[in-house]
């Protein structure tokens, strides 16, 4: 299947990292950097404290968090996916620092065996206490296929709004006043552009999709917009996100042997492969429909952080995301999970593509919002 909406633009690739014209707003200097690479190291690197400095910053952090907690059966709490990051930030809060958290999973129905295997071992192996929010299956499946019939990129949206809407509302209704997430530089610090992956929080565009394609009241379905979750949660319930992972070394292969090692733990293909739903979209939807591979962006991180080289970069991203046996399974599975036929899900593969500027969204007030963090220095990475 060719994909519909590649850029116009004559072919360009950036010359330290792989991010390509598939962005179709890239920009080249003239060594032929990208935008990409020249805001990490403009803006991020020297911001970027994972060293001694980082820690002690860190220990005040910790600290705080304590003194918090006193009284309380947790200290802070932890959206666990299975994946990574989270899993490694659930390790150091509890067994390098001393914290005692609530660990919190939102099961939307898609978890791989990995994901499961994954969180009970560190829930078990670090006696840790863990809360599961599962979400109404016919909630999420009647949203998951409104966002298929609307034909956008970001048909994860429903889980990824789930995972953080679930997570946040859980925090601020509970009094806890800290949120310790995996997001970090070392593997996130090239974002997504927007018409690849588009911001989950829009709760917007997510209810005008459904209003369009959905069928059934989403009564249960958690639900937070991101003035909500950035601005009401965080000035008025006095709920703080902290990211660990920005603080410390961490480097992605030698924290999953970690992980492997003292747990048990599962290593999977991908970034955000814990979640065959996420491993179809990523693997699949993404670039075979649209064209675009989210690796790209991944390996483009890796590469600035220093954890592969570009040459190894454009080794990997030439072969499929995952093999074509595994492709029609998934394939199968997610066609039978959503009370799709097979020929169903090749027909919505067939059609015409869309983006989220199709649909009623929030952007003008989210680009508002990202000038004024870029502004004053919080939001460092490129967001577009």
């Amino acid at each position: 299947m060719k994909p519909q909406n590649l850029s116009q633009r004559p072919y360009a690739i950036c010359s330290n990292c792989i991010m390509d014209t598939t962005d179709s707003n890239i920009t080249f200097d003239a060594r032929g950097w990208c935008d990409y690479c020249n805001n990490f190291h403009a803006n991020i690197l020297p911001n970027w404290h994972p060293d001694e400095l980082g820690e002690r910053e860190l220990q005040k952090t910790i600290s705080a968090i304590k003194r918090a907690g006193q009284g309380r059966d947790h200290d802070c709490i932890i959206g666990i996916s299975g994946g990574v990051d989270s899993s490694y930030v659930t390790y150091l809060a509890k067994e390098k620092y001393g914290l005692r958290p609530l660990l919190f999973h939102v099961d939307a129905g898609w978890n791989s065996q990995q994901a499961v295997n994954n969180i009970e071992k560190l829930v078990d192996c670090l006696d840790l206490d863990l809360h599961t929010e599962v979400i109404d299956w016919l909630e999420m499946k009647d949203l998951q296929l409104a966002f298929f019939k609307a034909q956008v990129p970001h048909i994860d949206t429903p889980q990824d709004h789930a995972f953080f809407a679930a997570l946040y509302n859980f925090a601020a209704k509970n009094g806890f006043k800290y949120i310790l997430t995996g997001a970090n530089y070392s593997t996130e610090c090239v974002r997504e552009p927007l018409e690849w992956h588009y911001h989950a929080s829009d709760l917007r565009q997510l209810l005008d999709i459904h209003k369009r394609f959905g069928t059934r009241p989403l009564a249960t379905f958690p639900q937070a917009d991101i003035f909500t979750y950035k601005l009401y949660y965080r000035f008025v319930k006095g709920v703080k996100v902290i990211k660990p992972l920005n603080y410390v070394p961490f480097f992605k292969e030698a924290a999953m042997q970690e992980l492997v090692d003292r747990f048990g733990w599962q290593k999977y293909a991908h970034k955000h492969y814990e979640s065959r739903f996420t491993r179809f979209y990523e693997g699949y939807w993404l670039p075979q429909k649209f064209g675009y591979d989210k690796r790209r962006a991944h390996f483009s991180s890796l590469i600035l952080t220093g954890q592969l080289s570009r040459a190894e970069a454009l080794e990997k991203i030439a072969l499929p995301a995952y093999s074509e046996e595994t492709i029609a399974q998934d394939f199968e599975y997610i066609a039978t999970k959503l009370d799709l036929t097979v020929a169903d899900l090749e027909g919505i593969m067939r059609g015409p593509n869309k983006s989220y500027r199709d649909y009623r969204n929030a952007m003008t007030f989210i680009d508002l919002g990202t000038k004024v963090l870029r502004t004053l220095g919080i939001q460092k990475a490129i967001i577009r």
